[in-house]
């Protein structure tokens, strides 16, 4: 496998600087050979380039950890069965990906690259199928909308209920949502606000972002009674009940979704375990769930709610990034620590915890890209 990852990098450095039009062009070989296909995919690809591009850069960068490759490789498997991918799919993509390498690379391609990316290609899909076959839940649920609640004008907290089968999850984990009435095959991934509950409800705390389709949707098109999608559960930021240690929480903006599910969970058999809750945002408008989280302080002498503001030089609590805000209270090296919010946020609370000599294994996080 050694030679193939190094066939596989030293030909994606002849191509990487065009990593765009070599996804467009595959794209196109694609459609225009098996147009069947065309109805797989949302009718807006900038989102599925980017994360085909990401997949294959990913691929690349760990094929020489096979552990951490074997993992996200399933992961992907898993990920895939959403889109309702038969297995013939990945030979078809196959061949449009080396199309399209071919083409780009010029005369610099060769037989000995088209070999090793046909085998490790083959090799993915393989697992990925695997992966895939193994799950015995739907790809996705259908789910009603109960409740809307626009708490600011570009944030929303909604509620649903799958409605044939429950959702099994832990707190802290995501899902993928799709909205067919308005985003047709539109994948966007959002995590659960709360922990699970007898009655299947489910919290999503969505912000608008931009262009984000999507997020646009949940925001300000849906409303109860809406059916939506929602995928299997991922993510691997859960508590360690097999942890003593004390816990820390850094949440940035609606990134406050998975940390409220994991205080949710701690509610129900926490006794001596402190928690510190850090929420961070630009403006006091932006905390939009601040009230409710103190409402649990109250309840709870174990949890702690420090809120703060980057750029509100008028707010009464913490002044600055989150990051900054954690750093000044502590000592924090002894503590359990989870992460959520924007990506920029989440990397600026990792330096700080390293440079805090924080042990990487105690902090938990599931990289979740803005829409």
């Amino acid at each position: 496998m050694d030679n193939v990852s190094h066939l596989l990098k030293e030909s994606w450095a002849l191509v990487e600087e065009h990593q765009d039009d070599v996804v467009d062009y595959l794209y196109a070989h694609l459609f225009i050979s098996h147009p069947e296909l065309r109805a797989l995919f949302p009718a807006r690809m900038d989102a599925q380039r980017e994360h085909l591009i990401r997949a294959i850069v990913t691929s690349i960068q760990i094929i020489d950890s096979p552990e951490q490759f074997d993992e996200y490789l399933r992961t992907l498997g898993r990920h895939h069965r959403k889109f309702l991918v038969e297995p013939h799919h990945y030979d078809l993509m196959r061949e449009a990906l080396i199309a399209a390498l071919r083409e780009y690379a010029g005369e610099r391609w060769s037989p000995v690259y088209e070999e090793a990316w046909r085998e490790a290609y083959d090799m993915m899909a393989e697992r990925m199928r695997a992966a895939a076959d193994e799950e015995s839940e739907p790809p996705f649920w259908e789910a009603v909308v109960v409740t809307h609640e626009r708490r600011t004008p570009d944030i929303a907290v909604l509620t649903c209920r799958p409605l044939e089968f429950p959702l099994r999850y832990q707190a802290g984990q995501y899902v993928s949502v799709e909205v067919p009435r308005y985003r047709p095959r539109e994948w966007r991934p959002y995590s659960i606000a709360n922990a699970p509950r007898e009655d299947n409800i489910l919290e999503f705390h969505v912000r608008a972002i931009g262009a984000g389709w999507v997020s646009g949707a949940l925001v300000r098109r849906v409303q109860p009674g809406d059916l939506i999608r929602i995928a299997a559960p991922m993510g691997s930021m859960t508590l360690d009940h097999s942890s003593t240690r004390d816990i820390v929480c850094v949440a940035g903006g609606t990134g406050l979704a998975p940390i409220k599910a994991l205080v949710e969970e701690l509610t129900r058999y926490n006794r001596t375990r402190w928690v510190h809750v850090f929420v961070g945002a630009r403006h006091r408008s932006d905390l939009y769930d601040l009230e409710a989280l103190i409402e649990l302080a109250a309840q709870y002498p174990w949890l702690t709610i420090v809120p703060a503001c980057s750029d509100d030089p008028d707010f009464a609590g913490e002044q600055g990034l989150i990051s900054d805000v954690v750093a000044r209270y502590g000592p924090w090296d002894e503590h359990d620590f989870y992460v959520s919010g924007p990506p920029a946020m989440v990397k600026a609370t990792l330096r700080t915890l390293a440079e805090l000599q924080v042990p990487a294994t105690r902090i938990a996080y599931d990289p979740l890209p803005d829409e």
